[in-house]
């Protein structure tokens, strides 16, 4: 049995998530103790402990410790990853409800998925959009289209719009299997070719939406980068509102929001996720900061070694290299200075025991 220690780095929920995903594929046992023992409320929150139980299901695992607040995890596959029809719930695990991210439950179950033998199609609910994680339109404009350019074959389909705090969001995912991935080479992400975006608001006038692209549009464009924005009101069960921004290089994608909140004006909302991919953009880096991290794993899983430039080398980062290199897959080193991660997965001839 693998040992991780949960409180390591970020001591986060990337451990945890990191550790399922690496445990489906290998059919490795693992025990996390001290899960998320770095945030203000440790242990298993709705969508970690839903991430658990989907992991769980997909290659039938045995596991101890799966509860509200749980520190400690045991977590044994008995079968290879099923390929299959599922549905997850973020609310189940809280009989108000809850805005948890599906996201990262998303995140937890996708690679899996991809290399089982067959096709899956997974309906997620909970929260869709929700501020610390990656939202469903960073999943769908950024990270699943770089992730394809790996091998991955993938797509959701987003039915409702899911805030903090009541959630009630709805996602399908569709997932190829039999993937096999192949590395990836970002040191260079080319010419800014467009940034689009869009503004949403569910549950509020259609004047809000409109304020915030005609805002983010009018900073865009005083910065010298072209950009395209739609005004939406969408469907939800509460009020929500956000402005999401997709900036797309000839090499890359990366993409930045801002939440709405009470008391904040639309126009305040446009000018934090205008100011994120502005300090981005000058960075010149191919890479953010959020995709930095999340890229390790699926590189790890690749035939080939990959390197990619950063725009920072965050914890998360440093601390998901770190955790990954427990299972044996993979070596993964990261220069701080240039910001650039390699990632050279170990020969199968070696060590390698992933199972599909």
């Amino acid at each position: 049995m693998i040992d991780i220690d949960g409180s390591y780095g970020e001591g986060g929920g990337q451990v945890l998530r990191t550790c399922l995903s690496l445990a489906a594929i290998t059919g490795e046992p693992i025990r996390i103790a001290n899960i998320r023992a770095g945030r203000k409320k440790p242990g298993l929150a709705a969508q970690h402990l839903t991430a658990v139980r989907a992991a769980a299901k997909i290659c039938q695992a045995q596991i101890q410790g799966d509860a509200l607040g749980s520190m400690m995890l045991e977590f044994i596959p008995s079968s290879p990853v099923q390929a299959g029809n599922y549905t997850f719930d973020v609310s189940e695990v809280l009989e108000s409800g809850s805005a948890g991210a599906i996201t990262l439950v998303l995140q937890t179950i996708l690679l899996p998925l991809a290399l089982a033998k067959g096709n899956s199609q997974v309906i997620l609910r909970g929260g869709t959009h929700v501020i610390f994680s990656p939202t469903m339109t960073y999943i769908e404009q950024v990270y699943l289209p770089m992730l394809k350019g790996m091998g991955i074959k993938a797509s959701v389909k987003l039915g409702a719009w899911g805030w903090y705090p009541q959630g009630g969001g709805e996602v399908e995912l569709q997932v190829s299997g039999g993937t096999q991935l192949s590395s990836i080479h970002l040191l260079d992400r080319g010419n800014l070719r467009q940034v689009r975006g869009l503004a949403v608001v569910t549950e509020l006038p259609a004047h809000i939406p409109q304020r915030m692209a005609n805002r983010a549009e009018k900073i865009l464009r005083i910065a010298g980068l072209k950009a395209s924005l739609q005004a939406l009101r969408e469907k939800g069960v509460a009020p929500g509102a956000g402005i999401f921004l997709t900036a797309e290089y000839e090499n890359s994608l990366t993409g930045f929001g801002g939440f709405g909140r009470w008391r904040m004006s639309s126009e305040k909302v446009a000018d934090i996720a205008c100011e994120q991919l502005l300090h981005f953009h000058q960075t010149g880096a191919p890479v953010d900061e959020h995709l930095g991290d999340q890229l390790i794993l699926p590189a790890t899983l690749a035939t080939e070694e990959s390197q990619y430039r950063v725009a920072n080398v965050s914890t998360h980062l440093t601390t998901n290299a770190t955790v990954i290199e427990k299972f044996g897959l993979s070596r993964v080193m990261v220069d701080e200075v240039e910001k650039i991660v390699k990632v050279i997965p170990i020969s199968h001839a070696e060590t390698r025991r992933v199972r599909v």
